[in-house]
């Protein structure tokens, strides 16, 4: 089975089109995902991404540029 970095690595290289289409079908397996492995999914995600910030991997955005790219990408 492929790893991650290599599926990661074959998806970015597709269409626009495919890309949508795989992400479709990605969020759609999570309708699977009960209520308790949800919250602890999201849970290792915020962890994940407050030590990409502490370690200086990710930046804070502020909430009105983030509003600002959300309504320019759903007009």
């Amino acid at each position: 089975m492929p790893d991650l970095t290599e599926v990661l690595k074959s998806v970015l290289s597709l269409s626009a089109d495919d890309r949508a289409a795989v992400a479709e079908k990605l969020l759609a397996s999570l309708d699977d995902v009960d209520a308790d492995d949800a919250a602890r999914l999201w849970a290792q995600e915020a962890s994940r991404r407050r030590e990409d910030y502490l370690a200086g991997r990710a930046a804070a955005v502020e909430s009105s540029e983030v509003n600002m790219k959300a309504e320019r990408l759903f007009r």
